[in-house]
């Protein structure tokens, strides 16, 4: 069984009787493979989405061809939120991955940046959406 599970795609086997603390662990470890992978390809180059381009190796943004001056805690608000496009980022999350910051912090911060730099997007500052009472989500664009 774990052969063909292996053969058929399988990427770990736990077998009987199991620890929940290594099922946990195991999972988390899954996890973070999986977000360097789909981050790797975004480090190394430009990532497009409508009218704004992200050159993350050059750490610079564009809207609508002219570039913008973002402080460094907008640009990694503006890269978190645009490479998890389509998905809802809460503000416990932002302060953890953007701020260092524990995720029960009971400020302000994060929608005092988000609105700074949607006044610089001017109008790729519809990219971000509020989700109210619970975060923010990048437009998602097809591909």
């Amino acid at each position: 069984d774990r052969i063909t599970g292996f053969e058929v795609g399988a990427d770990d086997y736990v077998p009987k009787p199991f620890s929940v603390r290594e099922l946990t662990l195991r999972v988390q470890a899954a996890s973070r493979r999986m977000a360097r992978t789909a981050a790797a390809p975004v480090e190394t180059g430009a990532l497009e989405l409508g009218e704004l381009k992200l050159d993350v190796s050059a750490h610079r943004v564009w809207v609508s061809g002219e570039e913008l001056e973002l402080t460094s805690t907008e640009y990694k608000l503006l890269l978190h939120l645009a490479e998890n496009a389509g998905r809802l980022c809460s503000r416990g999350e932002l302060l953890k991955e953007v701020w260092e910051l524990p995720p029960s912090l009971n400020t302000r911060t994060v929608d005092t940046h988000v609105k700074r730099l949607r006044q610089k997007l001017r109008d790729a500052s519809t990219y971000i959406e509020t989700v109210r009472g619970a975060g923010y989500r990048f437009r998602s664009f097809s591909s």
